[in-house]
Protein backbone atom coordinates (compact mmCIF):
# COMPACT_ATOMS: atom_id res chain seq x y z
CA UNK A 1 0.00 0.00 0.00
CA UNK A 2 2.73 2.25 0.36
CA UNK A 3 4.55 1.38 -2.35
CA UNK A 4 1.56 2.61 -4.36
CA UNK A 5 0.92 5.48 -2.18
CA UNK A 6 4.60 6.69 -3.23
CA UNK A 7 4.35 5.58 -6.98
CA UNK A 8 0.90 7.51 -7.06
CA UNK A 9 3.24 11.13 -5.07
CA UNK A 10 5.89 10.31 -7.42
CA UNK A 11 3.45 10.21 -10.85
CA UNK A 12 2.12 13.62 -9.48
CA UNK A 13 5.52 15.10 -9.00
CA UNK A 14 6.44 14.24 -12.27
CA UNK A 15 3.57 15.12 -14.33
CA UNK A 16 3.35 18.75 -11.96
CA UNK A 17 7.23 19.04 -12.73
CA UNK A 18 6.43 18.59 -16.14
CA UNK A 19 3.76 21.18 -16.48
CA UNK A 20 5.79 23.10 -14.31
CA UNK A 21 8.86 23.10 -16.63
CA UNK A 22 6.19 23.22 -19.94
CA UNK A 23 5.23 26.75 -18.52
CA UNK A 24 8.55 28.09 -17.96
CA UNK A 25 9.67 27.33 -20.99
CA UNK A 26 6.42 28.96 -22.75
CA UNK A 27 6.03 32.14 -20.47
CA UNK A 28 10.28 32.46 -21.68
CA UNK A 29 9.46 31.79 -25.13
CA UNK A 30 6.95 34.94 -24.82
CA UNK A 31 9.85 37.20 -22.90
CA UNK A 32 12.47 36.47 -25.28
CA UNK A 33 9.93 37.36 -28.47
CA UNK A 34 8.64 40.36 -26.86
CA UNK A 35 12.60 41.34 -25.99
CA UNK A 36 13.28 40.89 -29.22
CA UNK A 37 10.87 42.92 -30.87
CA UNK A 38 11.97 45.98 -28.28
CA UNK A 39 15.41 46.00 -29.62
CA UNK A 40 13.95 45.80 -33.03
CA UNK A 41 11.84 48.76 -32.20
CA UNK A 42 15.17 50.54 -31.23
CA UNK A 43 16.46 49.77 -34.02
CA UNK A 44 13.32 51.45 -35.85
CA UNK A 45 13.58 54.70 -33.32
CA UNK A 46 17.90 55.06 -34.06
CA UNK A 47 16.75 55.10 -37.97
CA UNK A 48 14.38 57.78 -37.27
CA UNK A 49 16.94 59.47 -35.24
CA UNK A 50 19.69 59.32 -37.72
CA UNK A 51 17.08 61.33 -39.91
CA UNK A 52 16.21 63.68 -37.33
CA UNK A 53 19.97 64.56 -36.56
CA UNK A 54 20.52 65.26 -40.49
CA UNK A 55 17.52 67.55 -41.10
CA UNK A 56 19.29 71.05 -39.62
CA UNK A 57 22.00 70.48 -41.91
CA UNK A 58 19.97 70.19 -45.31
CA UNK A 59 17.61 72.85 -43.39
CA UNK A 60 20.85 75.49 -43.20
CA UNK A 61 22.14 74.60 -46.65
CA UNK A 62 19.00 75.07 -48.26
CA UNK A 63 18.49 78.26 -46.65
CA UNK A 64 21.50 79.68 -47.87
CA UNK A 65 20.25 79.90 -51.39
CA UNK A 66 16.61 79.39 -51.09
CA UNK A 67 16.05 82.29 -48.96
CA UNK A 68 12.38 82.74 -49.86
CA UNK A 69 11.52 78.93 -49.65
CA UNK A 70 10.87 80.14 -45.92
CA UNK A 71 7.55 78.56 -45.25
CA UNK A 72 8.70 75.25 -46.79
CA UNK A 73 11.88 75.44 -44.69
CA UNK A 74 9.47 76.62 -41.52
CA UNK A 75 6.88 73.21 -42.25
CA UNK A 76 9.97 70.84 -42.02
CA UNK A 77 11.01 72.67 -38.41
CA UNK A 78 7.92 72.14 -37.70
CA UNK A 79 7.41 68.15 -38.93
CA UNK A 80 10.58 67.32 -37.12
CA UNK A 81 9.63 69.23 -34.07
CA UNK A 82 6.21 67.39 -33.80
CA UNK A 83 8.17 64.11 -34.71
CA UNK A 84 11.12 64.34 -32.07
CA UNK A 85 8.04 65.17 -29.37
CA UNK A 86 6.24 61.51 -30.23
CA UNK A 87 8.13 58.55 -28.48
CA UNK A 88 6.58 55.07 -28.02
CA UNK A 89 7.41 53.15 -24.28
CA UNK A 90 8.83 49.91 -26.05
CA UNK A 91 6.18 47.85 -23.48
CA UNK A 92 3.29 49.34 -25.47
CA UNK A 93 3.70 49.02 -28.92
CA UNK A 94 0.07 48.47 -29.71
CA UNK A 95 -1.48 49.84 -33.06
CA UNK A 96 -2.67 52.73 -31.91
CA UNK A 97 0.37 54.00 -30.78
CA UNK A 98 2.42 52.57 -33.73
CA UNK A 99 -0.42 54.46 -36.28
CA UNK A 100 0.19 57.71 -34.29
CA UNK A 101 3.74 57.51 -34.93
CA UNK A 102 3.42 56.64 -37.87
CA UNK A 103 1.58 59.65 -39.06
CA UNK A 104 3.91 62.10 -37.43
CA UNK A 105 7.13 60.33 -39.23
CA UNK A 106 5.07 60.76 -42.55
CA UNK A 107 3.95 64.50 -42.15
CA UNK A 108 8.20 64.71 -41.87
CA UNK A 109 8.66 62.90 -45.18
CA UNK A 110 6.45 64.79 -47.22
CA UNK A 111 7.87 68.34 -45.51
CA UNK A 112 11.48 66.30 -46.20
CA UNK A 113 9.99 65.85 -49.92
CA UNK A 114 8.78 69.06 -50.31
CA UNK A 115 11.95 70.41 -49.73
CA UNK A 116 14.00 68.44 -51.74
CA UNK A 117 11.93 69.13 -54.79
CA UNK A 118 12.17 72.90 -53.92
CA UNK A 119 16.17 72.44 -55.24
CA UNK A 120 15.02 71.85 -58.73
CA UNK A 121 14.63 75.64 -58.66
CA UNK A 122 18.01 76.39 -58.07
CA UNK A 123 20.86 75.07 -60.14
CA UNK A 124 23.10 76.62 -57.59
CA UNK A 125 21.48 74.14 -54.83
CA UNK A 126 21.83 70.87 -56.66
CA UNK A 127 25.13 71.52 -57.61
CA UNK A 128 26.53 72.17 -53.64
CA UNK A 129 28.64 69.81 -52.51
CA UNK A 130 27.25 69.53 -49.21
CA UNK A 131 23.73 69.81 -50.07
CA UNK A 132 24.49 66.37 -52.49
CA UNK A 133 26.06 64.64 -49.54
CA UNK A 134 23.13 65.41 -47.59
CA UNK A 135 20.56 64.20 -49.91
CA UNK A 136 22.27 60.78 -50.58
CA UNK A 137 22.85 60.10 -46.78
CA UNK A 138 19.00 61.44 -46.58
CA UNK A 139 18.13 58.13 -49.20
CA UNK A 140 20.60 56.16 -47.18
CA UNK A 141 18.70 56.62 -44.13
CA UNK A 142 15.35 56.34 -45.73
CA UNK A 143 15.99 52.92 -46.82
CA UNK A 144 17.62 52.07 -43.53
CA UNK A 145 13.97 52.97 -42.00
CA UNK A 146 12.33 50.77 -44.13
CA UNK A 147 14.55 47.84 -43.61
CA UNK A 148 14.44 47.95 -39.66
CA UNK A 149 10.31 48.60 -39.99
CA UNK A 150 10.05 45.34 -41.67
CA UNK A 151 12.10 43.74 -39.29
CA UNK A 152 10.35 44.81 -36.88
CA UNK A 153 7.19 43.85 -38.67
CA UNK A 154 8.83 40.53 -38.61
CA UNK A 155 9.56 40.26 -35.05
CA UNK A 156 6.11 41.50 -34.22
CA UNK A 157 4.68 38.59 -36.17
CA UNK A 158 6.31 36.50 -34.46
CA UNK A 159 5.54 37.46 -31.08
CA UNK A 160 1.73 37.99 -31.73
CA UNK A 161 1.18 34.51 -33.65
CA UNK A 162 2.89 32.84 -30.62
CA UNK A 163 0.66 34.83 -28.22
CA UNK A 164 -1.69 33.34 -30.06
CA UNK A 165 -1.23 29.48 -29.42
CA UNK A 166 -3.63 27.28 -27.39
CA UNK A 167 -0.79 27.10 -24.36
CA UNK A 168 -0.61 30.80 -24.30
CA UNK A 169 -4.42 31.71 -24.57
CA UNK A 170 -5.18 29.68 -21.05
CA UNK A 171 -2.11 30.39 -19.06
CA UNK A 172 -0.88 33.80 -20.43
CA UNK A 173 -4.12 35.41 -21.92
CA UNK A 174 -4.57 39.56 -21.87
CA UNK A 175 -1.67 40.19 -23.36
CA UNK A 176 -1.47 42.64 -25.78
CA UNK A 177 -0.76 42.03 -29.63
CA UNK A 178 1.87 44.75 -31.07
CA UNK A 179 1.43 47.26 -33.57
CA UNK A 180 2.63 46.74 -36.85
CA UNK A 181 3.89 49.62 -39.55
CA UNK A 182 1.60 49.78 -42.38
CA UNK A 183 2.06 51.20 -46.11
CA UNK A 184 0.51 54.46 -46.53
CA UNK A 185 -2.96 54.65 -48.07
CA UNK A 186 -2.02 56.76 -51.12
CA UNK A 187 0.73 53.89 -51.43
CA UNK A 188 -1.64 51.04 -52.76
CA UNK A 189 -2.51 53.94 -55.54
CA UNK A 190 -0.61 53.80 -58.92
CA UNK A 191 0.46 57.61 -60.52
CA UNK A 192 -1.13 58.28 -63.19
CA UNK A 193 1.11 59.26 -65.93
CA UNK A 194 0.08 61.45 -68.46
CA UNK A 195 2.25 62.20 -72.23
Amino acid sequence: MKKQGLIIIGLIVFVGLIIGLTYVSHYNKIVKLQEEAKGQWANVESSYQRRMDLIPNLVNTVKGYAQHEQETLTRVIEARSKATSITIDPTKLNASNIEQFQAVQNGLSSALNKLLAISENYPDLKANQNFLELQAQLEGTENRINVERMRYNETAKLYNAYIKYMFQKIFFSGREELGYFKAEEQAAKAPEVKF
